[in-house]
């Protein structure tokens, strides 16, 4: 057996269980962050790591700027994802020994410039050669300790949301795309949110996650799907690297929320695309692309 035998999340679920988790560990490996008690104080910490790997998520030929962006914009989107806000952020680089100083110092300044439009200290790292360029970042944030948003939280006859326009990412949004976190937070603070994540691997891999982590199905309306221009269902639905957010919320909240986000939001868009459902009741757009998996 190999990894391609058996996919990522098969893969994560064999090696996190039974890692040993400390008293202060109120949620472990299987969201979009780790959740950790903070003694004394009304919040807790957010902490997660994340890497972009050259010929995986960026190509040799992407400026550097956007290499480091995209690194540093990855962990934030799923900071946000949690009802969070950003905080320390430590960088290890893996670099071979021919890469220019140039390149390196043009991706410190993509880091560095997210890092100041999200309040984000850049507080340490670590360099190592290797055959290609990594950049590895690892990120903590907080949330209140009690409006934290898990994956695993959605109920029966909750209406499924996302934000954006969604597919295609690869033409350019995935070095570009902005972090949800004042949207995140204005949601979290104004309405019911029963589950949430970021849509990083795209909405038919991430929207089965959600549903298997609150032992639910769901159904989804093809046709709302929200796709980007030049972009058909399938790919809004399989591309992944849209980092925007996927949430449930009950029933009795979607209609006011409906009518709240264009006033906050207004050049974010807002889709309801369906519902969650008992186990056994699902029902998924015809296509059966899974979205990205990297085994």
């Amino acid at each position: 057996m190999n990894l391609s035998d058996i996919g990522e999340d098969a893969l994560v679920q064999r090696l996190t269980q039974g890692l040993p988790l400390g008293a202060n560990v109120i949620a472990g490996a299987g969201d979009d962050c780790a959740v950790l008690r903070t003694n004394g104080r009304s919040d807790v910490t957010l902490f997660k790591t994340d890497c972009v790997v050259e010929g995986v998520h960026f190509t040799a030929d992407t400026p550097p700027v956007l290499v480091g962006r995209k690194a540093l914009a990855r962990v934030i989107s799923d900071i946000a994802a949690m009802g969070g806000q950003p905080q320390h952020g430590v960088i290890t680089l893996i670099l071979p020994p021919p890469t220019s100083v140039h390149y390196v110092e043009e991706l410190y300044v993509g880091l560095k410039t997210l890092a100041l439009d999200f309040g984000v200290s850049i507080v340490g790292g670590e360099t190592s050669r290797g055959p290609l360029i990594i950049v590895s970042v690892s990120l903590i944030g907080k949330a209140p300790a009690k409006r934290w948003i898990s994956r695993s939280g959605a109920k029966v006859g909750d209406r499924i949301f996302v934000t954006g326009k969604l597919g295609g990412s690869i033409r350019g949004h995935h070095l570009h795309f902005e972090p949800r976190v004042a949207a995140a937070q204005w949601l979290v603070s104004n309405s019911t949110i029963h589950a949430m994540m970021d849509l990083s691997d795209g909405l038919g891999q991430d929207l089965p996650r959600m549903a298997k982590a609150s032992h639910l199905d769901f159904k989804v309306k093809e046709q709302d799907l929200p796709a980007n221009d030049g972009c058909t269902k399938l790919h809004a639905w399989s591309d992944g690297e849209d980092y925007e957010l996927l949430f449930a919320v009950p029933a009795r909240a979607a209609s006011k929320l409906n009518t709240e986000w264009p006033k906050q939001f207004p050049a974010l868009l807002l889709t309801c695309i369906g519902k969650f459902v008992p186990l056994g009741e699902g029902e998924s757009p015809r296509t059966s692309a899974a979205g990205w998996d990297h085994f």
